[in-house]
């Protein structure tokens, strides 16, 4: 490579990225998902529970999953992580201006 092309290749290069938050622990991800799921239980062994008391234990927890799965997968572990992302962000946007203040 001739030094106009490393020349070229390094002016181009970006500056300085922004800082990204990482993404959630498995810590922060088991969390949000039993927060998902908890209420989506509780909710459904109140609507359900009456219609399903006769039935086997096994069934029932079929007829509970088959409504509490894919409701968390599809629809309310999504909202959650944007959630945790929105915050995440913001965290860091806010610890990147205070160490702005501090060097300036």
């Amino acid at each position: 490579m001739t030094t106009q092309a490393t020349s070229e290749i390094t002016a181009a290069a970006p500056v300085a990225a922004p800082a990204r938050p990482q993404g959630p622990s498995v810590h922060m991800r088991a969390l949000i998902t039993w927060l998902a799921i908890f209420p989506l239980v509780s909710i459904g062994m109140l609507l359900l529970g009456p219609i399903m008391e006769p039935w086997h234990p096994v069934l029932r927890a079929l007829v509970l999953t088959a409504f509490v799965v894919p409701t968390a997968v599809y629809f309310v572990v999504p909202r959650l992580f944007a959630g945790h992302g929105a915050l995440s962000r913001k965290a860091v946007e806010r610890s990147a201006r205070r160490a702005a203040r501090k060097s300036a």
